[in-house]
């Protein structure tokens, strides 16, 4: 298995053979496989690879930030960007057009990063499934569109609208899960129980639910789901937005598993990892081994993780790593 890396200074390859940059490109935050294609979201557009990650090609989307790429499974491709914008393409990525409507909302609703100065929203958590879109915003919450994006409506899971990553239930479309932090559109929340964290939705986004009881940290962000039973959803968790390894105390992040949809929630840390000084990232489903999830983290490092909590280092000396797909 090839892993492919995303991370603030481009693509690297992580294999038995050691690391190795294959893309040169600023602020890689989605690393994402299509079929056989492999898709690189980056600062400056997105770029594929048809060849496992060896060599990459622009695929569109010039000057645009690319935080998300998500197939509808009906052929055709969707993309999230910043500023918040929402384009689609039915050739595997050669061209796009984009939703014009989804950046009409943003700008009339003020979505934005509350940094001072305010930094553009984020399309960055999107599901899609046929016709309907589910589109989360950071910061300004999820749009929902059952017409391919011709109408939106926008829901706040518990009031809040700093929404991270968000996945469907492989086997239940209408359970999504989200992750979410503290930002507010007029800065920041209480950092309390309920204002951040994981939150259910047991119909396709219309409503939601706080999954994320009694669990320290609270802020959540990198989040993936596996597609084989018993379907376990891995969150990675912070105290902050700008927790890192630099702090005096590290990163203090955690990665936790639940196998039953939120109720209750277990830590796949080891004993050097709880709490971890390195912060988590990059995070997907290791698909050579039932329930365990590959790792990356702002000090350059891939790490695997099984189901049992036994974590093996496959990659080092990159920068941080945003993002992971395997070839």
């Amino acid at each position: 298995m090839r892993i492919c890396a995303g991370t603030t200074r481009g693509v690297f390859t992580v294999a038995e053979a050691g690391v190795d940059r294959v893309l040169e490109s600023r602020g890689v935050r989605e690393m994402a496989r299509v079929g056989s294609r492999l898709f690189a979201g980056t600062g400056d557009g997105l770029f594929a690879s048809d060849d496992r990650g060896s060599t990459w090609t622009p695929s569109g989307l010039e000057g645009k930030e690319v935080w998300q790429i998500r197939d509808n499974g009906e052929g055709l491709l969707y993309a999230g960007t910043a500023p918040t914008g929402l384009y689609r393409s039915d050739d595997l990525g050669t061209t796009w057009t984009e939703l014009e409507s989804l950046a009409r909302l943003a700008h009339d609703g003020g979505w934005c990063v509350p940094l001072n100065p305010p930094v553009d929203g984020r399309a960055r958590a999107l599901v899609v499934d046929g016709d309907r879109l589910r589109v989360g915003v950071e910061v300004g919450g999820i749009a929902i569109s059952d017409d391919a994006g011709d109408t939106w409506s926008v829901v706040l899971p518990g009031d809040n609208p700093d929404l991270h990553m968000m996945f469907a239930h492989p086997g239940s479309p209408d359970t999504l899960y989200a992750s979410t932090g503290y930002g507010r559109l007029d800065g920041v929340a209480e950092m309390v129980e309920g204002n951040a964290g994981v939150f259910r939705s047991e119909d396709a986004g219309e409503s939601w639910t706080y999954a994320w009881r009694g669990i320290t940290p609270r802020y959540s962000r990198p989040m993936c789901i596996d597609h084989r039973a018993p379907h376990g959803l891995t969150v990675a968790s912070a105290p902050t937005a700008f927790s890192h390894y630099g702090q005096e105390n590290g990163a203090e992040a955690m990665l936790f598993r639940s196998e039953n949809g939120g109720e209750s929630w277990r830590s796949l840390c080891d004993a050097a990892h709880s709490p971890s000084a390195a912060n988590f990232h990059g995070l997907t489903v290791d698909p050579e081994n039932a329930g365990g999830v590959l790792v990356g983290t702002d000090t350059g490092e891939v790490w695997r993780v099984s189901n049992d909590s036994v974590w093996s280092l496959c990659g080092e000396g990159m920068p941080a790593v945003f993002a992971i797909a395997t070839a």
